[in-house]
């Protein structure tokens, strides 16, 4: 689905990106993690090419990203993006119903057939009984599910999400990142919360200072050896009893030694 091959991204004189390559197949869920400013952000930024790269490749469907015109590239690729662009006075349906518009040409009414693919995205997300609700009475987890409502509506090949948990309580964070992991559409994610990735990303891509510094499954990239560099703190992974999944704990400074 996405394959990028020694992708470099400077921004001025600062490099950003420096050679990222890894694959994301049909079916995946990525997680993108790393410390603030390690380039996860500028990274979904270039795969969605509102950054261009200075060097290296991306295929889109085995296609080259740069050869997509802008129109078909909304059609392919959906974007929940961390900071929105603010909606006032429109209703949980109109908001959905925006998803439409990579596939209208100007002027182009809505037929009921897309009014039938917004009922279903929002039944998707749980929101059907809200669509006529203001979105400004929406919790922040039924915020995020809407504007994941909206890029179904979108019907893309590829979702991205820069920090989709970002200030959702616990209850919102499971339910977000459960949504996106059934829906079975490839999905690469920036995460800040190592053990949400660690839970539902079937592979993690570690960033750090720019560089690649590992891409794996959870297992082998949630080690203590790869984590402690990175975040410059000792660190403890253990396996959950009853999840078997990592858990990933950092230990205060006065610790002193590494686990």
């Amino acid at each position: 689905m996405l394959k990028l091959s020694a992708v470099c991204l400077k921004l001025g004189e600062k490099t950003v990106l420096n050679d990222i390559s890894f694959a994301l197949h049909n079916n995946e869920f990525i997680g993108v993690i790393g410390p603030n400013g390690a380039g996860k952000s500028s990274l979904l930024r270039v795969v969605q090419r509102s950054l261009t790269a200075n060097s290296g490749q991306i295929m889109l469907k085995q296609r080259a990203l740069a050869q997509y015109k802008t129109a078909e590239l909304a059609r392919t690729l959906a974007v929940v993006s961390q900071n929105p662009i603010p909606l006032f006075a429109l209703t949980v349906e109109q908001v959905a119903t925006m998803g439409l518009l990579p596939h209208k040409s100007w002027f182009e009414v809505n037929h009921s057939q897309d009014q039938h693919q917004v009922s279903q995205a929002l039944n998707r997300v749980g929101l059907a009984d809200k669509a006529s609700q203001l979105i400004d009475t929406l919790s922040g987890g039924e915020l995020q599910r809407l504007y994941i409502a909206r890029a179904l509506v979108q019907r893309p090949a590829l979702l991205l999400l820069d920090e989709p948990t970002n200030h959702l309580d616990v209850q919102y964070q499971h339910q977000v990142l459960e949504l996106v992991r059934a829906l079975g559409i490839p999905a690469l994610a920036c995460l800040h919360d190592l053990n949400l990735a660690a839970m539902y990303c079937d592979k993690i891509l570690l960033l750090h200072q720019g560089q690649q510094y590992a891409f794996g499954t959870p297992e082998q990239v949630l080690t203590t050896e790869l984590l402690q560099p990175v975040f410059g703190l000792a660190c403890e992974v253990t396996t959950h009893v009853l999840l078997r999944k990592q858990q990933v704990t950092f230990l205060p400074s006065q610790t002193g030694t590494l686990c």
